[in-house]
């Protein structure tokens, strides 16, 4: 399977990971990081469930 034709979700995650890499950073300071981004996408989906934008 190619990189094109994997979910948006593996391709996502493959560009996070070489920036994350190419920044050269400790492993757990980049934990530590990804924590706070998945709080903050977790409170953006709940406050998107509570107010759905209208299409």
């Amino acid at each position: 399977m190619s990189l094109h034709s994997a979910p948006i979700e593996t391709q996502l995650a493959i560009d996070l990971i070489m920036i994350l890499e190419n920044q050269q950073l400790p492993a757990q300071v980049v934990l530590d990081a990804l924590k706070i981004v998945q709080k903050d996408f977790q409170h953006k989906r709940d406050q998107e469930e509570i107010s759905p934008s209208a299409d």
